[in-house]
């Protein structure tokens, strides 16, 4: 699906397909966006070529799991963002890459799915942000998707905020599984958000001819979109500590309920031991024992074994162990 927005030289906005590029090449003083959705492989090459985008920018476009990125090129810079299709409060989430072709009058977005993102800045503001550049539509787009990544991180904060309560109160290895899934998921997110930052704070650090930093306006987007990555970044790091506080906690309770249970099987081993001694002793069958024809030899012993096992259990006891 081809979704193009044009703005003529004279300010007015049109909604439409593939028509509109030949209306914006007769135009010198027109700016275009074009969105690829899914188009077939030779087709984006095609348009692509058609705009002399740079080989090698095409070729990293076309990958399917690339770095996120940005690239000057001599007529255009690359930006390779990745964006999310999806994402719940369960850090359930489908990423997709987004490649952006910024040139002077036109942008050029590829993507293979439906973008969030893209379909709320081709239904809003899309024609406000073309008048002032190409390059402000991929930093606002990159902003949009931003806010959905931190809208569904806020909402599992509540999440983790009562599976922390339940892992407190009846711990159990289900939840064990839950929370192991989550840093998991919060680890891929952490490295995913890190790549974002390096591209925004290469973007704060040099001057790209189609982002320039001189323009106060662009500048602005870009401080935008850094400090929703850094609040990203912040908050997936911060939950990845949480939950890996709360594994660290709960193998530390059933570590120290497991010492617990050892305590009381040695404790009640040594009781039993002198007593096994005594009677593996006097268990023997030999002819001429000192104590075997005592008569009250019997009673005599299992005094004894009485004696040793009470004096063990206060001695436990006094000290603690029991």
């Amino acid at each position: 699906m081809i979704r193009t927005l044009l703005i003529t030289g004279e300010g007015r906005s049109h909604t439409g397909g593939k028509e509109l590029i030949e209306r914006w090449r007769s135009d010198p003083q027109s700016r275009i966006w074009i969105d690829l959705q899914g188009e077939p492989l030779e087709d984006e090459q095609a348009l692509l070529e058609s705009f002399e985008c740079h080989p090698l920018a095409i070729i990293d476009a076309h990958k399917d799991r690339h770095p996120p990125k940005v690239e000057e090129f001599e007529t255009h810079t690359l930006i390779i963002y990745r964006g999310v299709s999806s994402f719940d409060a369960e850090l359930n989430y489908q990423p997709q890459q987004i490649s952006f072709f910024i040139g002077e009058r036109y942008l050029i977005s590829l993507h293979p799915s439906l973008a969030m993102s893209i379909d709320r800045m081709l239904s809003q503001d899309g024609s406000q942000l073309l008048k002032k550049s190409p390059g402000h539509i991929a930093l606002k787009v990159m902003y949009i998707s931003a806010g959905f990544y931190q809208e569904s991180l806020l909402e599992f904060e509540t999440q983790l905020s009562v599976l922390e309560d339940e892992l407190v109160d009846n711990g159990t290895d289900t939840l064990m599984k839950r929370i192991i899934g989550y840093r998991s998921r919060l680890l891929k997110m952490r490295r995913v958000f890190n790549y974002h930052l390096a591209i925004t704070q290469e973007l704060q650090s040099f001057d790209y001819e189609h982002l320039p930093r001189n323009d106060e306006d662009t500048e602005h987007a870009i401080n935008d979109v850094h400090e929703r990555f850094e609040r990203l970044y912040s908050l997936t790091n911060m939950y990845y500590e949480i939950c890996s506080d709360l594994i660290d906690g709960y193998m530390s309770l059933s570590s120290h309920q497991l010492n617990l249970t050892m305590q009381v099987l040695t404790v009640i081993t040594a009781i039993f031991v002198p007593l096994s001694f005594l009677a593996g002793l006097y268990g023997m069958n030999f002819t001429y024992m000192p104590e075997l024809t005592y008569r009250y030899g019997y009673f005599v012993l299992l005094g004894v074994m009485a004696v040793i096992a009470l004096g063990l259990v206060w001695l436990f006891r006094r000290k603690r162990w029991l």
